[in-house]
């Protein structure tokens, strides 16, 4: 559940919204690691529907941020939670087991090229998919604004 009571709704890909399942009801001890690379749960708010979100991504640290990027495997369409996110920056993210209130803005110029070489070092597939893409794939800053406790999580995988 979020602070609002409601369960986040996960990917329409089974694969994506199993991995986030899994994530959020072992407290990370299983999803954490995605073929190497961390992962955190993402949940912003839908911008039509003004309801949870929730998505796994690959994650970098930049000082006391969190970094994720906005690659949709390469499409030339953001991917949703992006969207979602330049409406309301506000979010929430599960990092293994702890829970992080953010605010979400996309890299500036200044950041961009440190935080791409933090995010490509994570994972190197980012730079083929942007050499595939015609649109600049965002990377964006997750600033943490607190931590909260640890994820509570029930047998149904709820928050």
């Amino acid at each position: 559940m979020t602070a609002t009571g409601i369960s986040p709704t996960d990917s329409r890909h089974p694969v994506i919204a199993q991995h986030a399942r899994t994530y959020a009801a072992t407290g990370g001890h299983q999803g954490h690691l995605w073929k190497g690379a961390p992962t955190l749960l993402l949940t912003t708010t839908g911008r039509a529907t003004g309801l949870p979100r929730r998505t796994p991504l690959i994650y970098g640290r930049y000082h006391d941020s969190y970094l994720v990027v906005a690659s949709n495997a390469g499409a030339n369409d953001h991917p949703d939670w992006y969207l979602n996110l330049l409406q309301t920056p506000h979010v929430t993210m599960q990092v293994i087991d702890q829970i992080i209130t953010a605010r979400a803005n996309p890299a500036t110029d200044a950041e961009r090229l440190t935080c791409w070489a933090i995010m490509t070092a994570r994972w190197p597939d980012y730079d083929s998919y942007q050499s595939r893409s015609s649109r600049v794939i965002p990377i964006v800053v997750l600033e943490p604004t607190r931590a909260q406790h640890p994820a509570a999580t029930s047998a149904g995988g709820q928050r």
